[in-house]
């Protein structure tokens, strides 16, 4: 896993081979092959290996974060690419692209999930806390999320208008305007 995510970060998923793999893994390519079939089922198991570390991650900075709106923060700060050429973002839109099988459409909804689980908890926390606005938990999660993918598609695509600013801050200013309870400047 470590030798693939590595090699998409210099070769991007168009150019990767599972031999380049197999070479910077120690392994043969038939080693490869034998476990994950093809190059498609090989970048969904990388994406999901690589969203549990970046879930644990995620979690030790929550565990210290001390209040809800700092979880928030990280929350959007862990979602967004960090560049232009983010390998965990670009492996997400490769992997997105492709056709999937039951099998790999059951991933990729968990994975998905997941994300929407994690912003769920951070909101239903802040609400109950008096932090947040009470909110529709769900309806805010899918346009906090449809905004943040939005927002990762421009950053990776590279738009001109993240060169001086941040997407981080711009979604961050978005959610806590909606989420700023009611009386609260």
């Amino acid at each position: 896993m470590r030798a693939a995510i590595s090699l998409i970060a210099e070769k991007g998923t168009a150019g990767l081979r599972m031999s380049d793999i197999a070479e910077r893994a120690g392994m043969s390519t038939g080693h490869i092959l034998y476990h994950f079939g093809k190059k498609d089922r090989l970048l969904l198991e990388v994406l999901a290996w690589s969203q549990r570390d970046l879930w644990d991650r995620f979690q030790q900075a929550v565990d210290q974060a001390a209040s809800p709106a700092e979880k928030l923060d990280l929350f959007v700060r862990f979602y967004l690419p960090r560049h232009q050429g983010d390998e965990r973002y670009a492996l997400w839109t490769q992997v997105l692209a492709q056709r999937h099988d039951d099998a790999g459409r059951a991933v990729l909804t968990e994975l998905l999930d997941g994300w929407d689980a994690r912003l769920a908890a951070i909101l239903r926390e802040g609400c109950d806390l008096g932090h947040f606005a009470d909110v529709d938990l769900t309806e805010f999660t899918i346009r906090a999320v449809a905004m943040l993918s939005g927002l990762s598609e421009d950053v990776m695509f590279g738009r001109s208008r993240w060169q001086h600013a941040s997407a981080h801050a711009f979604a961050l200013t978005a959610l806590e305007r909606e989420l700023r309870p009611a009386g609260q400047g």
